[in-house]
């Protein structure tokens, strides 16, 4: 299957840099494009991958500055506030993936997809990791006839700095928006000052003290499974695996509440764990979304719409690649608050 060369605009970050390689490894003959400001950094990183051509993207320019160059997909590792990489993706009828807006911040990629729904795929993928915590959480489901709980807790470690783009994505992101979207008894709310705190335990049992945070996990996870409840938490701490000597590991804690097929009141805990940080996990998802949108997985490519991450994961594929990476999806036992 031939294909034309992908566009990762901000390539040469951290997220992006672990994304090239892990098409690269999955994909040695597909040409990448590493796109960014830097053409000296981008060409760096282009040498390290390999099939990879660096390239400065001017997002004021229609081409973005590339010219006729082909591509086959977009996808944007920062905040686009332009939208440069999604008009680009739209003229070229090509699908676009962005990882890094808040969840107030979808309205121009909506209005966007709106005015032209038959263009090409665009996905949103702000849920935390881009998929990897609804993925999962979908999975866990699978075993509920009902569920009326949903709370997710993402233990970021304190040595797991994702890079300097990333850093300035969480600050803009704090700054603009304090509060933290929660689905509570069936509305949507919005958690703030005290309300907002909130503690979850790691896996290793620790308490940990975190915030809510508004991920799009929750409207996601909200329309998929009927739950009147539904909240997202984020702590940067320890995690397990460091608090135990080891390495620093990233964590998603997953506790669900509801009745089981036959009726019966169920509770559940699991945990998302990768051993190398929430970067390569990030990568991991993004890589198998490329996949899916391209058709490089086998099957025909996505078509035009409006797309979460989720949709596009094949959960028993995503888990089967996250054990290659020496991750997993963890059953703990509940513990209670």
């Amino acid at each position: 299957m031939t294909v034309d060369p992908i566009l990762l605009m901000g390539g040469s970050g951290a997220i992006g840099s672990h994304t090239a390689a892990a098409l690269r490894a999955q994909h040695p003959d597909i040409a990448l494009l590493i796109g960014g400001r830097d053409l000296a950094k981008a060409q760096q990183a282009a040498q390290r991958i390999g099939n990879a051509q660096a390239v400065v993207i001017d997002p004021a320019a229609d081409d973005l500055g590339l010219g006729e160059q082909p591509v086959s997909a977009v996808v944007v590792f920062y905040m686009d506030h332009a939208l440069a990489g999604l008009r680009f993706a739209q003229k070229r009828g090509v699908p676009h993936l962005s990882i890094s807006s808040g969840i107030f911040e979808i309205a121009p990629e909506i209005a966007t997809y709106m005015h032209t729904p038959d263009a090409a795929p665009i996905v949103l993928g702000y849920e935390w990791l881009v998929g990897a915590t609804t993925a999962s959480t979908l999975h866990a489901a699978e075993a509920f006839g009902r569920i009326d709980k949903i709370r997710l807790g993402a233990l970021v470690d304190e040595q797991d700095t994702g890079g300097p783009t990333v850093a300035a994505d969480f600050e803009h992101l704090n700054r603009m928006l304090p509060a933290a979207l929660t689905r509570r008894d069936g509305v949507y709310v919005w958690r703030e000052g005290d309300e907002a705190k909130a503690r979850f335990h790691a896996v290793d049992g620790t308490p940990i003290e975190a915030a809510g945070f508004s991920s799009v996990d929750v409207v996601g996870l909200a329309a998929a499974t009927g739950a009147a409840n539904v909240q997202f938490n984020m702590a940067i701490d320890v995690s397990s695996t460091r608090r135990q000597g080891g390495a620093m590991s990233t964590e998603i804690l997953i506790e669900l509440t509801g009745v089981d097929p036959q009726g019966q009141p169920l509770r559940t805990r699991h945990a998302v764990v990768h051993p190398k940080g929430a970067a390569l996990l990030t990568a991991l998802c993004v890589t198998m979304v490329v996949e899916r949108l391209l058709g490089l997985d086998g099957e025909q490519p996505t078509r035009p719409g409006l797309y979460f991450p989720y949709q596009l994961l094949d959960r028993p594929r995503f888990l089967q690649r996250l054990q290659q990476e020496g991750g997993e999806l963890r059953e703990l036992e509940p513990i209670d608050d």
